[in-house]
């Protein structure tokens, strides 16, 4: 594949920003692919075949940003995503390859094997993904080599599946040994607390996390659970289905990769995440919000203060993950702000959350605030739930309340190893008894580490 010499934009005054690749590892992760590049064609004005609209109203310098950072750029001007697709079976990724942004993803990065992993976080670390893992490298090298000075990765996956928790562990290990400097961070979608449809989920979530424990710097979590009750409760979706859970997704992931896409007052990188929300290695899994979620058809409310859309983040229904933030202590806030916003606006909702006696802070983090400003408004997929807003934020918090949502899995765990049940499908597949009382070892000294950061 040709591609427009970095060098030549740089001799034209452009420094391309670096450059991220995306992996989206089994059904949800693939799931969540399709709706995050729904949402960047529109946010940069770039056709289904890949190609760029040729509109006024489309900011190209932008556009350079998010063609260097995010695409390669052929000689044509079309647009092919910086992603690696992979899934043990290929019914999802087939959604991709005959779906209407066929045309827009490298063919070569879509990889599939022939069946699933039942759910079985062995199948798809040893068995299953031992078969695929050779050519995923493979291609992700090939995208490797195609980046001038890459910025690092970001996984999508779910934790309790087979494949997302065994493959992609198995992926991030391989990443880990081969690009080991590099930043990777993860959106994992987390075990609901009650909405569960496969009961060995605490198995597969426990195994993932212990194993994969090393291989992100900043892990965001996510639980459809919480999704579901955003959707019914402020956007007025009774009965959501994926693709509503996977479009308020794809809003947090526009939000919190905005700046390595546009240009803004105050820009915020991977690196920046990692430094500003992660205070130990181990402590590296933020809580995530986003405001407003306003129902389409709204438009009369939809204009916010950036007071209101601040508080909003701090309320517990707002969360994405289910835990109350007001049961822990905050140890750092990430704000990303984009649209119509203030520095000043901005500096006056922070210092009146600071005010609040609700909100715990830990003493020993005495700023606790990294503030990221993007000019860019959201954009909504048009007939889509959400309606047209001029400003928003999402917010990524470290708080020690989110070891409530790791003992609710451990306690479920706690329950089936009681009586060992399903353990014979984890020893077929290489993982025994012991694996999963060391994965569970491991998350409750989690747990334990997260109770120690409220102590101030």
């Amino acid at each position: 594949m040709t591609r427009i010499s970095l060098k030549n934009l740089r001799l034209n005054g452009y420094v391309p920003d670096r450059e991220v690749i995306q992996l989206y590892t089994g059904q949800a992760g693939v799931q969540i692919a399709s709706a995050c590049w729904e949402l960047y064609c529109l946010e940069h004005g770039i056709h289904a075949d890949g190609t760029m609209c040729q509109d006024n109203n489309i900011d190209n310098d932008s556009n350079a940003f998010f063609s260097s950072c995010y695409c390669h750029t052929t000689k044509t001007l079309k647009c092919v995503p910086r992603v690696i697709m992979a899934d043990l079976e290929p019914i999802p990724i087939d959604e991709i390859r005959t779906g209407c942004y066929r045309s827009l993803f490298d063919p070569c990065t879509l990889i599939t094997g022939k069946e699933d992993a039942a759910s079985n976080y062995g199948r798809g670390y040893n068995h299953l993904g031992c078969e695929l893992i050779d050519i995923t490298l493979e291609r992700i090298q090939r995208v490797v080599e195609c980046c001038d000075c890459m910025q690092g990765f970001i996984s999508f996956r779910s934790i309790g599946g087979g494949t997302g928790s065994g493959f992609g562990t198995l992926i991030q290990e391989k990443i880990a040994d081969e690009y080991g400097k590099i930043s990777r961070h993860e959106f994992n979608i987390f075990p609901s607390p009650k909405i569960s449809p496969i009961i060995v989920e605490p198995y597969n979530a426990l195994l993932a996390t212990h194993y994969s424990m090393d291989y992100a710097d900043c892990c965001i979590l996510l639980d459809n659970e919480a999704i579901y009750d955003v959707c019914g409760s402020s956007l007025d979706v009774p009965n959501p289905t994926y693709t509503n859970l996977n479009r308020v997704i794809s809003q947090v992931v526009s939000s919190c990769t905005a700046s390595f896409r546009f240009s803004g007052a105050i820009n915020v990188d991977m690196v920046e995440f990692q430094t500003n929300l992660v205070p130990y290695p181990r402590i590296h899994f933020p809580l995530c919000t986003y405001s407003p979620l306003i129902p389409n058809g709204k438009g009369a409310i939809a204009d916010l203060s950036t007071q209101q859309i601040t508080h909003c983040c701090f309320h517990p229904s707002s969360q994405l993950v289910k835990c109350d933030p007001r049961k822990g202590k905050y140890i750092c806030c990430c704000m990303l702000y984009r649209g119509d916003v203030e520095p000043t606006e901005i500096n006056f909702a922070i210092r009146d959350i600071k005010c609040k006696k609700a909100l715990q802070f830990v003493e020993w983090s005495p700023t606790a605030f990294k503030i990221g400003i993007n000019y860019q408004p959201p954009t909504c997929v048009p007939g889509g739930d959400l309606c047209p807003v001029n400003r928003a934020v999402c917010m990524l918090s470290n708080n020690s309340s989110i070891r409530c949502a790791w003992d609710r899995v451990y306690r479920k765990y706690c329950r089936l190893i009681k009586r060992s049940a399903f353990i014979h499908h984890y020893e077929c597949e290489g993982i025994e008894k012991c694996d999963l009382i060391e994965a569970s070892e491991n998350v409750l000294a989690l747990i334990k580490d997260y109770e120690e950061v409220e102590i101030d």
